[in-house]
């Protein structure tokens, strides 16, 4: 298991007392396996000290309200590409057989395209082919953390963190970045390709 992909996945969830208990264990364990660099180490660790002593109530108030009141930095990766659409439960399907072909199976509350879940995935692969598979969403994340930074949330430092450990770099788009208010109804618009979780992505393949 790649505990890095495990514990951002965790640290990118609800907050729980659990989990805000085991933010100094976190850290340690992300520096302990070196998969992250020097700053999204830094930044996460930031994250984590930030949180550490914060009134629980308060933080998982301001996680609803980040992520739960809107789809501008919405976790759920499909959402910023097809929306309410018919087309999204088909990606749905897709995402979760290509899952369970790996020996993960979802429970009847999760959703395939939802961050975490998905980082839990990858933490079950090799790091190689981890990076190869992130690289299919890294420009749907790339746009999340793009707003994220745009209102200086500290969850930002979470996102780069997930992108660092991409395989390749995000595609950088030529139109200004929509803010929360003028959100396209398809932002997946400004990016060349969009995200995919199919055999499309060669290391779906790969053992």
């Amino acid at each position: 298991m790649i505990k890095t992909y495990k514990i951002l996945s965790l640290l990118l969830s609800y907050p729980t007392k659990e989990f805000q208990e085991f933010l100094p264990e976190a850290v340690r364990e992300l520096a302990a396996e070196k998969l992250l660099g020097e700053k999204p180490m830094e930044e996460t660790g930031n994250f984590t000290a930030h949180f550490g002593q914060y009134d629980l109530i308060d933080w998982q108030a301001e996680y609803v309200q980040l992520f739960d009141t809107g789809r501008s930095v919405s976790l759920y990766l499909f959402e910023h590409l097809k929306g309410d659409s018919k087309d999204r439960g088909q990606a749905m399907v897709d995402l979760i057989e290509e899952y369970r072909k790996r020996g993960m199976e979802l429970t009847s509350d999760e959703l395939p395209d939802y961050l975490p879940v998905m980082l839990e995935f990858l933490s079950s692969l090799e790091p190689e082919e981890a990076a190869e598979m992130l690289s299919g969403t890294v420009n749907v994340i790339s746009l999340i953390h793009q707003r994220l930074t745009a209102k200086e949330n500290i969850y930002r430092h979470l996102t780069g963190a997930v992108i660092s450990l991409s395989a390749k770099a995000p595609e950088v788009s030529a139109e200004p970045l929509p803010s929360a208010e003028t959100e396209p109804e398809d932002p997946d618009r400004d990016y060349e390709e969009p995200v995919t979780f199919t055999d499309a992505n060669t290391c779906f393949k790969c053992k």
